[in-house]
């Protein structure tokens, strides 16, 4: 049986269980999404999102309310590079990372789609 953790302890052993994250970026480095510079997207958002303070994590700071991280297919592989933003529950496509400053910008600090590159949202 497993033991649970005290709040403290999990906080300790993972920060990522008390951080102020509000939004998840997932970009796609599946096969396909890889083949069309998805790393470079990854990489953008990454930078863009650190030096506007936002980015949490080792790249970032424990400050940052925006995590990023990688994911495997999302089945837009025919347009990728993909990007899913959560929890608004939107998926972009094509994405390169010229078009990152403009996601951050009107997406994740505005609040407002990026209509050039919505594939779908929920």
């Amino acid at each position: 049986m497993k033991t649970q953790l005290d709040p403290t302890e999990l906080a300790l052993k993972a920060p990522v269980t008390k951080a102020n994250i509000n939004t998840h970026v997932f970009v796609c480095t599946g096969t396909s999404c890889s083949k069309n510079n998805s790393e470079a997207t990854l990489a953008k958002f990454w930078e863009v999102l650190a030096e506007k303070g936002l980015l949490y994590g080792k790249r970032g700071s424990m400050e940052g309310t925006v995590i990023v991280t990688t994911c495997g297919s999302v089945g837009l592989c025919a347009i990728g590079p993909a990007v899913l933003i959560y929890p608004a529950g939107v998926w972009y496509y094509n994405v390169e990372p010229d078009d990152v400053e403009e996601i951050v910008e009107h997406h994740i600090i505005g609040g407002h789609h990026v209509e050039r590159l919505l594939a779908m949202h929920f």
